[in-house]
């Protein structure tokens, strides 16, 4: 993806999870944005237009995006700090996910467990290389081994992204395993 692309869309993901009003837009309960109206805002500061998106949309490594049938809705898949439902079903997860994070947030994790902080979820990945990836966001990466199977057997619930991303509320420290 070019470099402006990337701008353009880490600008878009902010307004999709985040803060839709900064570009005068609203979201539905879904999280559905207008594509006209995302343009329209975003194009005054960024470099958008119909054909930008689509090739944001499909381009982005994270596939962080989903359009509607006809592509004139567009919402982020998860991350969102404002109150949405993405419309996402009950999953059973594997026996194991993994977390990925900075050092810097070990102490906090040991004694609270997982928290979704701003967002509405707590994010997993499926595998260790993925969350590696995740956690060099943050600094020296830590991974932690999640008891996911554990976890649903005692009632926790999981969703499963469109993108892959498994989601859960919380993830207590009894379930927590540090790599």
């Amino acid at each position: 993806m070019a470099k402006s692309d990337e701008e353009t869309s880490r600008y878009i993901s902010l307004i999709l999870r985040h803060k839709p009003e900064v570009i005068g837009i609203t979201l539905d309960e879904h999280g559905w944005a207008d594509v006209d109206a995302l343009i329209a805002g975003v194009s005054k500061t960024h470099p958008l237009d119909m054909n930008i998106l689509e090739r944001i949309v499909a381009e982005d490594e994270k596939q962080r995006y989903s359009f509607n049938e006809d592509h004139t809705l567009i919402r982020a898949n998860q991350g969102h700090s404002i109150p949405v439902d993405v419309e996402l079903e009950e999953v059973i997860p594997p026996e194991i996910l993994f977390h990925g994070t900075g050092e810097k947030y070990i102490a906090s994790i040991d004694e609270q467990g997982l928290i979704p902080k701003s967002r509405l979820y707590v994010h997993l990945s499926e595998d260790k290389e993925t969350a590696h990836k995740v956690g060099q966001r943050h600094g020296r990466p830590v991974i932690y081994e999640v008891k996911s199977g554990d976890m649903h057997n005692d009632g926790f619930v999981f969703y499963r992204s469109v993108n892959g991303v498994w989601l859960t509320k919380e993830v207590p420290v009894r379930y927590l395993n540090r790599i």
